[in-house]
């Protein structure tokens, strides 16, 4: 097994949780987004970086940050889909200054 790499990213999210307007939240399945799982999102989507380039970032390799961003998309999708709530927290990262 290969040894497990610490994530990057620029900073801790500022919103940790959202669901779809008028529904109660103790009504709503809940999907967890790990912090690495949002900062690939905000990397290749919101900024637009290719994965090779957002994986250095991050320190990983290309093929994790694919495997990373198709995880953050279903999870995405499933909530907006489905109507579920999103909460961001978790994963192995360390936060970086200079990002």
């Amino acid at each position: 097994m290969r040894p497990y790499k610490c994530r990057k990213i620029g900073k801790e999210p500022e919103i940790k949780f959202f669901k779809p307007n008028g529904i109660p939240s103790k009504l709503l399945a809940k999907v967890v987004l790990t912090v690495d799982e949002f900062e690939a999102l905000r990397l290749a989507d919101l900024k637009g970086l290719y994965q090779e380039e957002a994986a250095k970032k991050m320190n990983i390799s290309r093929q994790t940050f694919g495997n990373i961003i198709n995880s953050a998309h279903y999870k995405i999708a499933d909530c907006i889909v489905n109507a579920k709530a999103l909460k961001i927290e978790g994963g192995e990262i360390e936060i970086k200054k200079d990002f």
